[in-house]
């Protein structure tokens, strides 16, 4: 298989580079940075692209690949409703390409994700504090955000009351940035990487699911799964965890 890798000269795509150049049944036909014409993917014959680019650029990257029925892994952070929409009526004129956008590659990240919507049916309180390094351009982190979303759903579904919280008066901020009905506290600062806890309480207990990416090796097993399942999946597809029920 014929993959691309664009945003190649960053931490990530550096990264994805190795591991595609690493797997015996995978072929890198470009590594493409800021200012490469995407006509290389054509040229080649690039059969997936695997996008860690900016959230400013990515939505032009994919327009292409699509357009070109290139089927896209997206690690790129910053996806909103309307961007997903987006997605949605581009890929409805190629029926046959299929989309992933995976807030996080990583495999522990991912049951993190899934062990917290679990949890949030048992407990009245819910909140997510994430850090990463001082570099990242967004707040909440796309992981973060996609767990109060999961965390949301299941307390819909439960139907739990409103979480207590008797705060009267505070700083702007202070009580966190609210995703559904989750506040999610952001930390930026040199020394990590991507790291999240969610923290779940309830009376007489608290439970605390976190998870820490050391370095960005840790990603690749995830980026892997995706690149060889995203041609099975036309359309779109949010969330690893839709490609990992076969493992």
């Amino acid at each position: 298989m014929k993959v691309a890798v664009l945003g190649a000269k960053g931490r990530m795509g550096a990264e994805a580079v190795a591991a595609i150049n690493s797997a015996t049944d995978l072929t890198l036909s470009a590594a493409l940075d800021l200012g490469d014409s995407l006509d290389q993917l054509v040229s080649t014959g690039t059969e997936v692209i695997v996008d860690f680019t900016t959230p400013d650029s990515v939505m032009k990257n994919l327009e292409f690949a699509i357009n070109n029925d290139i089927h896209v892994v997206v690690g790129t952070t910053g996806f909103d409703d309307k961007k997903l929409e987006q997605l949605k009526s581009l890929l409805s004129n190629h029926p046959k390409v299929g989309a992933l956008i995976a807030p996080n590659f990583g495999l522990g990240a991912v049951l993190m994700m899934q062990f917290s919507q679990t949890a949030a049916k048992y407990f009245e309180s819910a909140e997510i504090v994430e850090m990463h390094h001082a570099n990242k351009v967004d707040a909440p982190s796309g992981t973060a955000i996609r767990t109060a979303q999961m965390i949301t759903d299941a307390r819909k579904q439960s139907k739990k009351s409103a979480m207590p919280d008797a705060t009267k008066s505070e700083l702007p901020g202070a009580r966190g940035g609210k995703v559904g009905d989750v506040p999610v506290h952001s930390i930026r600062s040199h020394g990590y990487v991507a790291h999240q806890e969610v923290i779940f309480g309830d009376a007489g207990e608290t439970l605390t699911i976190r998870h820490d990416s050391i370095n960005r090796a840790g990603f690749m097993p995830g980026v892997l799964i995706g690149v060889r399942n995203v041609a099975k999946h036309p359309g779109l597809t949010v969330g690893l965890e839709n490609y990992m029920g076969g493992m």
